[in-house]
């Protein structure tokens, strides 16, 4: 069974949203346990927004992880599934509004963009777990990815 990660500053607020995410989390509980950690936002101004949800973040991960990141790697469904097959356990940040400081991009495993168009971090994380959803059933073979 694998095991996901998910760190990110602040609780998801748009409705739908937090809905598509607990949707998705019950398509992956066959598979995979989702553990969801909401991090404090950060307070004041852009710099310090960024070092505090920074700090925070690398506080909170144990193993390597992956960034979402604009300028990470570009990778198709299949790409992903590759990524996250070999590995039962996958640790996943997503910035806040104004994104990490250096050190959490320096510290990231493996940097990952979800698409070259700009998204608000809120809706990244409902992509990112389509995405694995997709990822799982291509890595087990079930009829979701065409």
């Amino acid at each position: 069974m694998y095991k996901f990660r998910i760190i990110y500053p602040g609780r998801t607020k748009a409705k739908f949203i937090k809905e598509g995410i607990e949707h998705y989390i019950k398509l992956l509980s066959p598979y995979a346990k989702v553990e969801l950690i909401e991090l404090r936002e950060g307070q004041g101004n852009k710099d310090r927004i960024i070092y505090e949800e920074s700090k925070q973040i690398l506080n909170s991960v144990k193993e390597r992880f992956i960034l979402l990141h604009i300028q990470g790697q570009l990778l198709d469904s299949l790409e992903f599934a590759n990524l996250i097959r070999d590995r039962a356990l996958h640790e996943f940040v997503i910035g806040g509004v104004y994104g990490v400081s250096d050190k959490v991009v320096d510290s990231a495993f493996f940097k990952l963009s979800l698409s070259p168009l700009t998204f608000t971090h809120e809706l990244s994380r409902l992509v990112l777990f389509e995405q694995l959803y997709r990822a799982i059933t291509i890595i087990y073979g079930k009829s979701y990815h065409y």
